[in-house]
């Protein structure tokens, strides 16, 4: 299945004269999503809740995704879980503009792909680890030690129990 070209595109329009308070619900699932060069996730699914207020649109984010990532420890790739929550105003004008700076276009489309990269950006741990109890490499020959243990891991505990 080939990915939409912009799969986190929502067209807002139908809210512009809606009462203020009104919101609907968009829900997303894609197997593999590319964000940007730097950032594609596998599994990705979330919702995204457009409320109309007097200033603009109010965006109101939940997604998760899996990463590519290498364990800290054992230097095996593996799929890291991220999850990424956030809330965006999309101002009707300049003088409601929050910090993000976000104005609502004049055709309406909202994309949620750059939002969605620098937050989950955010969310990728700058030390992942493939389990929580991951035991690494072997500092003298470089076996992994949650496959086998080698005969210089017994050495190494021996001299750290020593010290």
């Amino acid at each position: 299945m080939k990915q939409p070209r912009f799969p986190l595109r929502i067209n807002v329009g139908f809210l512009l004269n809606a009462s203020i308070g009104t919101s609907r619900d968009i829900h997303f699932e894609f197997p593999s999503l590319r964000l940007a060069n730097d950032l594609e996730l596998s599994d990705f699914s979330g919702m995204a809740k457009i409320t109309r207020t007097p200033q603009g649109m109010l965006v109101q984010a939940d997604f998760r995704g899996k990463v590519n990532a290498e364990c800290v420890r054992c230097l095996a790739g593996f799929l890291q879980p991220i999850q990424s929550v956030f809330s965006e105003l999309f101002a009707f004008k300049t003088n409601a503009v929050t910090e993000a700076g976000l104005i609502l276009p004049e055709d309406s489309n909202i994309d949620l792909a750059p939002l969605a990269r620098e937050y989950f950006l955010l969310e990728i741990p700058i030390s992942p680890l493939c389990k929580p109890d991951c035991k690494g490499l072997c500092v003298v020959c470089g076996e992994d030690l949650n496959v086998c243990i080698c005969e210089h891991a017994a050495l190494i505990g021996a001299n750290q129990a020593n010290s």
